[in-house]
C-alpha cells in the first residue's frame, strides 16, 4: 500500500496516514537458517524410515550424523514439522486444546466398495533445498484418488480447511477418516464435516495403520492394476494446480 517515489506524498506522510512505522517498512523476514533446515531434512529422513522414533532416539541419530543438537531443540522442530512418535501414549496426535473434540475409528471391519464413502486426509512434510512445505491430501480409500491437496509454508489451520473444501466442492464421502491432530479435532474442522452431513472418523492412538492408504500415499504404490486412481474413481475431474509445474496425482 506505500508508494515510494510518489509525488507529493512523501513515505513518511504515506506511514503515517496508515498508522504504521516507517521502519518497518524496511524489515526483510529472515529464512531459516541452513543448519536448521540440514537438521529438519535429516529429521525427515529419520523419522520416514523409523516413525516409531520419538525425540529421545531422534537426537541420538542426529548426533551420530554429526548435527550438534539437543534434545530440546529436536522437539522444538518436530514441533514445528508436525510429527511425533507413531507409540501408544497420552502425546500421540496431541490435541492444541482440550475442547477438541475426539470422535471413534469408524472404520473397523467396514467393506469399502465404492467411491466416496470414506476419504482420508493427511499432513506430511516436504523437503526443499532451500526450505520445506507441508502438504495436506484428501484421498478417496476405494479408488486411491486425490481428490485435492494444498501446499504451505506454515502448519497454520487455513490451508487444511481449503484443501477439504475444495474437495467438499465436488462430492461428499459418507465418512471421512483422519488421526487425531490438532488440525482435524479443531472445531473449525469438525463443524466444516458436520456442515456436510459427513461422518467424522478419526485413528485410534498408536494405530498408525488405521489411516494406511493415505500414509502409502507418501511413497510409491501399486495396488489398482495398471488403472490410475482417476479412472478407478470415474470422476469427471481436472488436475489442480496451486504452483506452477505441480500436478495433482
Amino acid at each position: 500500500m506505500i508508494e515510494p517515489g510518489l509525488a507529493g506524498l512523501p513515505v513518511t506522510v504515506q506511514s503515517q496516514l496508515l498508522g504504521v512505522s516507517r521502519a518497518s517498512l524496511y524489515y526483510q523476514a529472515v529464512g531459516p537458517s541452513a543448519f536448521e533446515i540440514a537438521v529438519k531434512h535429516k529429521i525427515d529422513e529419520v523419522y520416514t524410515a523409523y516413525p516409531f522414533y520419538g525425540s529421545r532416539k531422534l537426537t541420538f541419530e542426529l548426533t551420530q550424523a554429526g548435527f550438534a543438537v539437543n534434545r530440546k531443540r529436536v522437539q522444538r522442530y518436530m514441533r514445528e514439522m508436525g510429527i511425533w512418535g507413531i507409540v501408544p501414549g497420552p502425546h500421540l496426535s496431541r490435541r492444541a486444546r482440550q475442547e477438541h473434540q475426539i470422535f471413534p475409528y469408524l472404520l473397523r471391519g467396514l467393506r469399502i466398495e465404492r467411491p466416496n464413502q470414506v476419504w482420508g486426509v493427511d499432513l506430511t512434510y516436504i523437503r526443499l533445498s532451500g526450505g520445506w512445505l507441508y502438504l495436506v491430501a484428501i484421498l478417496d480409500w476405494f479408488s486411491r484418488f486425490v481428490l485435492a491437496w494444498e501446499l504451505d509454508q506454515t502448519l497454520e489451520m487455513p490451508f487444511v480447511l481449503t484443501a477439504m473444501r475444495r474437495a467438499l466442492g465436488t462430492a461428499a464421502p459418507e465418512i471421512c477418516n483422519s488421526d487425531q491432530g490438532s488440525h482435524f479435532t479443531s472445531p473449525q474442522w469438525t463443524e466444516l464435516l458436520q456442515g456436510a452431513e459427513v461422518q467424522i472418523s478419526m485413528d485410534g492412538k498408536g494405530r498408525a495403520a488405521d489411516n494406511i492408504f493415505v500414509e502409502r500415499l507418501w511413497r510409491p504404490h501399486q495396488a489398482l492394476g495398471n488403472r490410475t486412481p482417476a479412472a478407478v474413481h470415474g470422476a469427471a475431474w481436472q488436475p489442480q494446480s496451486l504452483l506452477p509445474g505441480f500436478l495433482a496425482a
